[in-house]
Order: C-alpha cells, then structure tokens, then sequence
C-alpha cells in the first residue's frame, strides 16, 4: 500500500515538472549589432539609393573585416545571452547569407510600374528573422593604468523599429586591458534587468500580437479598383473585414482609404501560426492574397520591407 501510494506522489511530481517545464515562457531571439552611433564614429557606413533619397546605413560586413574589436565584444555579449537562455542569431552568418544571395535585388519593380525598395538593412532582416536587435555602444576610458568601459545597450523590436528596452554605464576601473573582461564587468550589473525588459516586451507580444503594418494598393492593369463591388460590398470593405478577422483582438488602425489604396497601422498578427511556425508580414501577407484569389478570383503580389511591413498589390502577380 505505501508503495503504491509512493508511486502515485511520484507520478503526480512528475506531471507537474513536465507541466512547468512547458509552461515556460519563450523567449525572443535575439541578434547582438554595433549601434548606427559606434558604426558612424568609427567610419563603417554605406550610402544607399532609396528611390533618389540618399541613406546612409550601417555598414556591418566592413565593421567584422576590420574592427577585431568588434568580434570580442558581440561574441561577449552573445555569451552572456546564452548563459540566460536566450536564443540568438549571428550576425557574421546572417551577412554571409545574404552574400550567398547577391543575385536578389534590393529594388524591386513590377510589371506596371510600381515598386518597393528594400534597404540592406531591411534585407538583413528578413534574413536573420530575429525577434530583437540589441545596439551597443561602448567606449573605452583610460585613466592612469586602470581602464574602464562605459557602454550603451538599446533593444529594438526587428518589426517596428521601435525601442523597448535599455540600458547603460560605467563599469568599474580595471588593470585588466582585455576588452571582454571589461565589457563583462560593466555590463552584469544591468544585463538582468534589461532581460527583463526583453521578456516583458516578447510577453505582450505573445498576448496581444505582433505589430506591423499593411499597404493595400491597386495595379493599373486591375479592372477596378478598391470601390469595385463583390457580394454586395466594396472590395475595400472585404479587405478590411479580412484584416479584423485575422488580428488578435481585431487590434488595427485604418491610417486612410481611398479607391486606390488602404494603410493599416499598428496590425497587431499572432505570433505564431496554426503549424506553431513564427509569423511574420510576409506569411500574413500571403494569408490575405489566397483569401482574394479564393473568394474572389482576384489575383494579387505581395511585397515586403523587412520583417514588418507587407504591400498586397492587387490585380495581378
């Protein structure tokens, strides 16, 4: 009897480890880059053609080739994220993913004069798929024979551009001159904290979705344009009925609407989809282009700008 009473507390203990163990939050993925600050100062950036606008971006693959600095210091950092079970990318690999596909272009034209222009940081993007990018930026302070690091780190979410966690200082001076070992002191005291932050951004997300943002337009060749009725309402309503039903909560924001084009803003897409696969513009994008063609017979291409914003162009392919 004791015996199989044993039996019975140890099945439960189990049930409920294996339940916390899945009950765990996920966590972001994470991708550890030189801030635009630390990449400007030290002369690693590029010039980009933005449809006649002059950019200038960062010019990471050049940074890794000459900066030796900069390989310590990420892979640190990188370190320091793993020991807390954050899941990363490199940044060194997505940059030579990108180089083995050197044939896409960064512009992209249609076939009736439209297009959409990607920059080399909207392709990094796309290629790395991390949920955060983490800028740093240190500098190193010298005095007498002691050293000491001051740095600066700034979470951004990939998809919206916006900052969602920070955190800087001084670490304590230091007769060690190897760059890691002054990076790591300065920076445990804060990293926690700004973890925390990491994770209660990626919790709201799990909550009430991922924002991005959605671009309706019409190509000439359409007969039509967003005004055109089908089943008794205008092919913008359907669009936008659409939208409501796949948002979390129906959380969106119609920017504006005429018979040529529709902007949704603050587009709030689950974070994962039905297969458990992580979700991003494109795939929601996708979503919206077999809908048309389905319901409707309305062809459509969907093109994007990094991980967060989609164009669903409709009339044709």
């Amino acid at each position: 009897m004791k015996n199989r009473g044993y039996k019975i507390v140890l099945a439960a203990l189990l049930i409920l480890s294996g339940s916390a163990a899945f009950g765990q939050a996920k966590k972001p993925t994470i991708m550890v880059v030189p801030s635009d600050a630390w990449c400007n100062k030290n002369g690693y950036m590029m010039t980009f053609d933005n449809q006649g606008s002059v950019q200038k971006f960062p010019d990471y693959k050049m940074a890794f080739q000459e900066n030796t600095d900069l390989l310590l210091v990420i892979s640190k950092i990188n370190e320091l994220m793993v020991d807390r079970d954050f899941p990363l990318k490199n940044l060194e690999s997505a940059l030579k993913s990108i180089g083995n596909e050197s044939a896409e272009d960064a512009m992209m034209a249609s076939k009736s004069g439209a297009d959409v222009s990607e920059t080399p940081i909207d392709k990094l993007r796309k290629v790395a798929k991390a949920d955060i990018w983490m800028q740093l930026t240190w500098t190193i302070n010298t005095v007498g024979p002691k050293k000491s690091i001051t740095f600066n780190l700034q979470g951004f979410d990939a998809y919206t551009d916006k900052q969602i966690a920070g955190a800087s200082g001084t670490g304590p001076q230091s007769f060690s001159t190897e760059l890691p070992v002054l990076l790591e002191e300065a920076v445990l005291s804060q990293l926690d904290n700004f973890n925390a932050q990491l994770q209660k951004h990626f919790d709201d997300l799990f909550a009430n979705g991922r924002e991005i943002t959605l671009r309706i337009k019409v190509w000439t060749s359409f007969d039509g344009d967003l005004e055109k009725e089908f089943e008794g309402d205008e092919l913008g309503q359907h669009i936008e009925k659409w939208v409501s039903d796949n948002t979390v909560e129906h959380r969106f924001s119609t920017s504006d609407a005429t018979e040529s084009m529709m902007l949704f803003e603050q587009v709030r897409i689950p974070l994962y989809n039905a297969s458990g696969v992580a979700m991003d513009a494109r795939g929601w994008g996708q979503e919206l282009r077999k809908y048309l063609k389905s319901k409707f017979t309305v062809e459509s291409k969907v093109m994007t700008k990094g991980l967060g914003a989609v164009t669903v162009v409709i009339g044709e392919k």
